[in-house]
């Protein structure tokens, strides 16, 4: 098996990872390093704190690479003029891939299809799947259970086949993933591109605080909770983290902190061209030591 895809390709990427828009902690240093490492990186449109601090780290970017990267947008979650502003925005900078989540994102497909935009929209079931499908996106992530933030209730080893055999357009695997093992199996479930967040919160570039980073290294699957008492969707967060008397008085995301499953398999630090190499290391080890 090879470690390019269609998707992989067309996106002109060396390898089929994307580094998950992470709120508040990623930021465009880490796109680009993403960019230089071969790899997707995305942010979400919401960690620039105005539109004129997302038009600035946008320049920085295209200043630096014209390689891809991505940016998302939280339809439902987000102000509406400033959706409109952060489109805007995107278009002027003519940015390769958008990522919509929370809504409809037809609107988003017609304004993408202009500049040649690539868009890629989150969902948790098949429901939400084909809707986006027929809405015209070019390609489905798949959040499945243990994943890192807003995350689904469905295992990924049946939400990615599930996915692939009842929809037309390319499905990307989230949740769990973390090693070059994982994302041969993802690849192998049919699977286009492998989605991971909690890999990249340790990363060098990344804006989690050491505190944070040291929390993810050592922590295990049991460590992370499933509430929908932080921000009134269901995600994952670490349980240390987590107020006792629930979410009120604690300022959500900045002092609860997310993370996935996928912490299991994280211990160490690095900076992201080091965990890329590592990733693609563990996937060829694990690839030459498949039975024959």
């Amino acid at each position: 098996m090879s470690l390019h895809t269609p998707l992989s390709r067309r996106l002109g990427l060396r390898y089929p990872i994307v580094c998950a828009p992470m709120f508040i902690i990623s930021n465009e240093k880490m796109l680009l390093a993403c960019a230089e490492a071969g790899i997707l990186g995305a942010m979400p449109s919401l960690n620039a704190r105005s539109i004129e601090d997302l038009d600035a780290r946008l320049a920085w970017l295209r200043a630096r690479t014209d390689k891809p990267f991505a940016i998302n947008m939280t339809i439902g979650l987000t102000d509406p003029d400033r959706l409109q502003a952060d489109v805007a925005v995107c278009e002027k900078y003519e940015v390769p891939v958008w990522i919509t989540s929370y809504g409809n994102p037809t609107p988003f497909v017609q304004r993408a299809r202009a500049i040649g935009t690539t868009v890629f929209h989150d969902v948790i079931n098949l429901k939400h799947a084909l809707k986006a499908q027929e809405a015209g996106v070019d390609a489905i992530i798949g959040v499945a259970a243990g994943a890192g933030g807003h995350a689904g209730r469905i295992s990924p080893y049946a939400l990615i086949p599930y996915l692939k055999a009842n929809l037309q357009v390319p499905v990307i695997a989230a949740g769990c993933i973390s090693t070059g093992r994982q994302v041969l199996a993802s690849l192998a479930l049919g699977a286009e591109l492998v989605y991971m967040g909690t890999r990249f919160i340790v990363a060098e570039e990344c804006e989690a605080s050491a505190e944070y980073k040291a929390m993810v290294v050592q922590a295990g699957p049991e460590d992370i909770v499933y509430t929908d008492q932080v921000s009134g969707v269901h995600a994952n967060f670490l349980k240390q983290t987590l107020p006792e008397e629930g979410a009120a008085g604690a300022k959500r995301w900045k002092e609860i902190w997310s993370a996935g499953h996928g912490v299991a398999e994280i211990h160490d630090q690095g900076t992201i061209e080091q965990i890329v190499e590592q990733i693609v290391r563990e996937y060829h080890d694990a690839l030459a030591g498949l039975p024959r």
